[in-house]
């Protein structure tokens, strides 16, 4: 039996080793094992258990001489010892004994000059089928001469031993930069795997650098690029899959001299209350290949019910961007020409689209407001206003000035237009409010991608202190003032005056800020 290499990890007597299977035998395997069933459209739907969403409260980061110093360590980048790491990976191994072996050996980055060999080790057929899917698929040529450069092992049936372990629960996903080696125990979300490629390439690629962003892009006819900038529920799989415009990706990007690219080679969408009439790209990419999580299923028909969230508000849909018929293949563009930050302010004050000067947007990249939405992390049931630096905190191992002095670099060198962008509530907060109409936030996010918006005359917002358009092509004038759409105007402000205020409590921490962008700001 061919192990290809495992053993020299501690990997030894397993039962069988498959690696980079085709899409057909994985999804044949995981339905023969049990651990999902295919919809009426042939897409294997799973359920994950009780971890539904990421668990950052689960994460670790091994605390080992050679990286030590250039960690920002905290409550996102908890240390846990090397010892630790040893003991529960040690006990992991002996787990996969005699169990079937998934190896997908690929890429990340679709820029061959900044591209990282992964190699995800699954216990799980699903979870194989998955990552095979998310990252980029080497040819035959590239697999017989690949060799990792970093490893991910995630075993859910594994699970930790907290007052052994010293971790928080039975779940854990532990980064070791010294042994390039993520280990996931626990949790069966897939998105923990995702996510802790993204947290590599966060660490490696500014040593190199590139401008490792959370963020989507897509690409014009005209080859001008476009970033949406924002966290999970916040709009970017959604906004940047434009059927006028070529997907470059939907998550996670890279900005090196040469422009930008993709580091993965597939989408991860949420499906709650998904619609063939609103995100028709989305819809149809449902389908053979793909892998579909905690959404409720007839058992019968094999209908997928994407408006009930009752197992979760975080269900999701993991599928090859060449499922998108408009994907740029490779997943690479020009320096954007128009960057923008998406926010769900749950609130119901932030304007729906804005322009940012220079400071204002390094002001907002830094603060990186939004609403957690729910089921995107255990324990969320219903929005809850937060800031997150630079849009990723979670899955930033630097100190957050080294991104954004990434970020402000790029806007001084390339002078892209930057828009802040509010998906989230109008009319009143959370409960009273509504969701803005998607058909407005599309013609808001056009209008910024055509230039329209660089027309319009702008008025600055005396709390907030960005530029709101008077107008915007396809939006009733009324919509793009928020108060207009409070009933009790005093209300409004109110409501207003206490998120600027909050915006201006969080951004105290970020001490060494020039003033140009600390007085960019809201006005409390």
């Amino acid at each position: 039996m061919n192990t290809y290499g495992i053993e020299k990890l501690g990997l030894i007597n397993p039962a069988a080793v498959y690696r980079n299977l085709p899409v057909s035998i994985l999804t044949e395997k995981a339905v023969a094992r049990g651990e999902g069933t295919l919809s009426n459209t042939g897409a294997l739907v799973v359920k994950t258990g009780k971890y539904t969403g990421r668990s950052p409260e689960d994460r670790f980061v091994v605390d080992e001489p050679t990286t030590h110093d250039e960690i920002a360590w905290g409550k996102i980048n908890v240390p846990i010892t090397e010892a630790a790491f040893d003991g529960i990976y040690k006990r992991m191994c002996a787990y996969l004994q005699n169990r079937e072996i998934f190896i997908f050996d690929g890429f990340a980055g679709a820029d061959p000059n900044y591209r990282l060999n992964v190699r995800v080790i699954n216990e799980l057929a699903s979870q194989n089928l998955f990552i095979h899917q998310l990252l980029l698929r080497p040819t035959d040529a590239e697999l017989e001469a690949f060799a990792p450069g970093f490893t991910i092992i995630a075993a859910p049936g594994f699970k930790c031993i907290p007052e052994v372990d010293g971790t928080h629960s039975e779940a854990a996903i532990l980064v070791n930069f010294a042994k390039k080696m993520v280990i996931i125990a626990g949790s069966q979300y897939a998105g923990e795997i995702k996510k802790s490629v993204f947290s590599v390439m966060n660490f490696i690629l500014p040593a190199k650098g590139v401008f490792s962003m959370h963020c989507s892009a897509n690409i014009g006819k005209d080859g001008d690029s476009a970033l949406f900038f924002g966290l999970s529920g916040t709009g970017k799989t959604t906004l940047s899959a434009d059927p006028d415009r070529m997907l470059i990706g939907d998550d996670e990007h890279g900005w090196s001299a040469d422009g930008i690219f993709n580091i993965e080679g597939g989408c991860y969408a949420k499906c709650i209350n998904l619609s063939q009439e609103n995100e028709p790209q989305i819809w149809d990419a449902i389908k053979f290949g793909s892998l579909v999580e905690n959404v409720v299923m007839n058992p019968e028909t094999r209908e997928l019910d994407f408006n009930d969230g009752s197992l979760t508000e975080n269900t999701r849909v993991g599928y090859p961007v060449e499922f998108i018929p408009n994907a740029a293949i490779p997943g690479v563009g020009s320096h954007p020409k128009t960057v923008i930050f998406l926010t769900a302010d749950a609130f119901g004050v932030l304007p729906p689209v804005s322009k940012l000067e220079r400071g204002q947007a390094m002001y907002h990249f830094v603060s990186g407001y939004t609403s957690k939405l729910a089921g995107t992390e255990r324990g969320i049931t219903e929005p809850q206003a937060t800031f997150s630096t630079c849009f990723g905190a979670p899955f930033l191992p630097r100190p957050a000035h080294i991104y954004a002095d990434m970020l402000g670099e790029r806007i001084d060198t390339y002078g892209a237009n930057v828009y802040l962008i509010n998906t989230g509530w109008s009319g009143g907060p959370y409960g009273v409010g509504k969701r803005m109409s998607i058909k407005y936030t599309r013609a808001m996010v056009t209008a910024a991608l055509n230039g329209d918006l660089e027309k319009a005359g702008f008025e600055l917002d005396p709390i907030f202190n960005v530029l709101v358009p008077v107008s915007c092509p396809n939006v009733p004038s009324e919509v793009l003032n928020p108060m207009n759409t409070w009933a009790d105007k005093a209300a409004y402000t109110e409501a207003a005056k206490k998120l600027a205020k909050m915006f201006v409590e969080n951004f105290k921490k970020y001490t060494d800020m020039s003033e140009e962008i600390i007085n960019a700001g809201p006005k409390a």
